[in-house]
């Protein structure tokens, strides 16, 4: 919470240097701190590949072996259920945005002056975002299957570098990133249309996330036999808690406790709630599409004419979801390569993105440790449903 706070304290900070300093004659300073938003990118953007790779080398990896057909099960099910929740929240906030977010930005005037930063350090990444998956793929498989203690020990410890670095260096400097988005945003005279959009689009996706909860919950109710308003309502405090941890993993023990007084078998369970607290992101999944749809439109920005022409970023997302480090805003941060690459967003776009992620943050995640209460009841044998 702390995080979505300092947030909101960058986009005002921005604003109001964004709105007063080029009348002041103090240019300088929205261009000072653009030239600190153009750095942090530069991190950002290096950062991607490695995420990716090692949280999906990692978590193919660690995968047990033994639990065969559960696994398998477990695995599909959450991918399907976030293609699926993205899926929806496309049919039903494709028709929506238009009217909610109004006509497009106005271009920036051809007299305006331009805010470019001072200096621009350019730091490549070690690789392309879809390479880094391909290679996630190859060895995190291999890894299983020939048992490579050190490779894999590697990928482990490669994770905890990644993450050591975004809990200490990139995600501290958010707030400085998106401050300095929003001082060039307000200095060209579209901030307070982009704010305004900010919050309808925001509300969508939490509309859309509790509709989503409802279908999994339906098809959970069918599948133990047991009314979904009573099972929803038996996992609802592990709703609260990931509100305020804005952590799946935080939130497991609840998750599980709950789970269990749902009627979920102790053994499924315990195998379930874990696994899919770091694999199943579908409400993260849902503001991420939600928004970036959102974005698309805003700025005019090759909108999708058709689901057709958004579903191969639906299927990747998917599986870049897998990667998602635990930390708040770890979902959209690892979305940003193929926000990149499939979509081609600016880093504009990707700065306005990430603003919007976090401001939910608790939302989303919220609605992912909830959903993974049904899909542990959809995973579970019809006859080793728990006693109540």
């Amino acid at each position: 919470m702390r995080l979505i706070l300092k947030i909101v304290a960058g986009i005002l900070l921005g604003m109001v240097i964004g709105s007063f300093a080029p009348g002041m004659g103090a240019e300088w300073l929205v261009r000072l701190m653009v030239t600190v938003q153009t750095m942090i990118n530069e991190l950002i953007v290096f950062v991607i590949p490695l995420i990716v790779f090692f949280f999906i080398t990692s978590g193919i990896s660690s995968l047990p072996d033994q639990a065969g057909k559960m696994l398998g099960k477990t695995v599909g099910i959450s991918y399907f259920s976030t293609v699926l929740a993205v899926s929806m929240a496309f049919w039903i906030a494709s028709p929506l945005i238009p009217s909610l977010v109004g006509q497009e930005l106005p271009p920036v005037p051809a007299g305006q002056r331009a805010f470019a930063p001072f200096l621009t350090l350019e730091i490549p990444p070690l690789m392309g975002v879809m390479t880094a998956l391909a290679l996630s793929f190859v060895f995190g498989l291999s890894i299983q299957k020939l048992k490579l203690v050190s490779i894999k020990s590697f990928a482990d410890e490669g994770k905890s570098v990644v993450e050591l670095f975004l809990g200490s260096v990139v995600i501290p400097l958010l707030p400085f990133y998106i401050a300095g988005e929003f001082a060039k945003l307000a200095a060209e005279g579209q901030a307070v249309r982009m704010l305004g959009t900010f919050f309808s689009v925001l509300c969508l996706a939490v509309c859309l996330h509790f509709l989503w909860l409802s279908v999994l919950y339906t098809l959970a109710g069918i599948k133990s036999g047991k009314p979904p308003w009573k099972i929803l309502a038996t996992m609802f405090p592990a709703y609260l808690t990931a509100l305020g941890t804005m952590s799946s993993a935080a939130t497991i023990p609840v998750t599980l406790r709950q789970a269990k007084k749902a009627g979920v078998p102790p053994h499924v369970a315990d195998f379930t709630i874990p696994l899919c607290a770091n694999i199943h992101l579908s409400g993260s999944a849902i503001t991420i599409s939600t928004c970036s749809l959102a974005l698309m439109f805003l700025t005019n920005h090759h909108v999708p004419a058709s689901f057709d022409a958004f579903l191969p970023f639906i299927l990747v997302l998917g599986i870049v979801m897998v990667a998602a480090p635990g930390a708040p805003g770890g979902a959209v941060l690892s979305a940003l390569g193929i926000l990149q690459s499939m979509l081609h967003f600016s880093d504009a776009q990707c700065a306005l993105m990430i603003a919007l992620y976090i401001a939910q943050d608790s939302f989303g995640t919220a609605c992912n440790v909830t959903g993974d209460g049904a899909l542990s009841i959809l995973v579970s044998p019809k006859n080793e449903r728990a006693k109540q």
